[in-house]
């Protein structure tokens, strides 16, 4: 049942990070309040959240209180204890539910879920074990990535093999749990479409993003992707689809490869808003957490419109004290700090988007500005 959330209720985040902060301040920009469950005091969504929660996120007293003080609950991310948001949908309103979390948090039933809503993957195999990954990787040959099924972001819990020389390096990966191992896509480029999607099925998607990464962390999201516009096409339908078949309530971020040929191949999805959309808050004519506040609060969604190409470039720990250095350099550039009290290392601090006539003359900009040393 789709019910809905009017300005002056209060929507429930879990997780405090910065995705929650963008839909928090979305959300206060329609008038209603915000609770949020964070295990850290001072979280990038509890500085301008209405009530702070601190506890861990399968803190089963503080997931009550969530509840009691929240007339929709949303998250930020989907790495949370599945138990305990199923739980938590038998006492509180979470049009998300619990299923969606179940099935991306995990590679193997991710990867099953999108065979099944008719998209294409590369190929693979699931292992329990180091020796039934050795018994069954000539089914997909060299290259290959063995994943860990569960955990892992930014590159972490991954190990590519280039030949069977290097299966020892993928023991280890079986000690945090069950793999799966994916033929090499020979890909030209990576793409991501963020697909939105109500109660009442009205489903729209973000412009497609042309994305970069530096040290398996995403760099620079360019919109539109430089891509033809049949591929564009195809991936807007596999997002679609896969959003159809989850009968996905929210954000569903859909990760692509792009082939030779112009056809695509899913690598993976996120269940909620996404680094690669964030270019939407100055860029469309609704951002990506506007249209999620939307869809989990029941409201019509609206088609969205890419005003200017753009590029978003993330600013992590170390690039923080050159920005802040140069802002005054560029007037032109949209500047976005999480608030997160330590610059650590390939931590992400921030964003920036630029919105311009030509693509080429701002990636030209930026390196040369000296804030992303190569």
């Amino acid at each position: 049942m789709t019910k809905m959330i009017y300005p002056g209720q209060t929507i429930g985040i879990i997780g405090g990070g910065q995705l929650g902060r963008m839909m928090a301040v979305a959300a206060k920009e329609a008038g209603y309040k915000i609770a949020v469950l964070e295990p850290t005091m001072d979280s990038p969504c509890g500085q301008v959240a209405d009530i702070r929660i601190v506890a861990a996120y399968d803190d089963e007293a503080a997931l009550e209180e969530l509840a009691e003080v929240s007339d929709v609950i949303t998250y930020e991310f989907e790495n949370i204890d599945y138990e305990g948001l199923n739980r938590l949908t038998q006492i509180a309103y979470v049009p998300q539910g619990a299923e969606l979390v179940r099935i991306t948090q995990n590679r193997v039933t991710e990867k099953a879920m999108i065979v099944k809503a008719g998209c294409p993957v590369a190929p693979y195999v699931v292992a329990d074990t180091y020796e039934q990954l050795t018994a069954q990787i000539h089914e997909i040959g060299y290259p290959c990535i063995v994943k860990t099924a569960r955990g892992g972001y930014d590159g972490k819990g991954q190990q590519l093999l280039k030949s069977a020389d290097d299966l020892p390096l993928a023991r280890g990966l079986f000690e945090h749990s069950q793999c799966i191992a994916e033929g090499f896509v020979p890909f030209t480029k990576e793409i991501s479409v963020i697909v939105q999607r109500n109660g009442h099925g009205e489903t729209y998607c973000l412009p497609v993003g042309e994305n970069t990464h530096v040290n398996h962390i995403l760099h620079e999201t360019i919109v539109p992707a430089r891509i033809e516009a049949n591929t564009a096409a195809l991936a807007e339908e596999a997002a679609m689809k896969i959003a159809d078949y989850l009968q996905l309530v929210g954000t569903l971020a859909v990760e692509m490869f792009v082939l030779e040929d112009g056809s695509i191949v899913i690598n993976e999805c996120a269940p909620r808003p996404h680094n690669s959309g964030h270019y939407s808050i100055e860029a469309c004519n609704i951002s990506q957490f506007t249209q999620h506040i939307r869809a989990v609060c029941g409201w019509p969604l609206r088609k969205p419109k890419l005003w200017a190409p753009s590029i978003m470039v993330n600013v992590l720990g170390q690039h923080v004290v050159s920005l802040t250095n140069s802002i005054s350099k560029y007037p032109d550039w949209s500047v976005h700090l999480y608030g997160k009290s330590e610059a650590k290392v390939n931590r992400k601090m921030g964003h920036v988007t630029i919105m311009t006539k030509d693509l080429n003359t701002t990636l030209k900009q930026i390196k040369e500005s000296g804030i992303w040393p190569e």
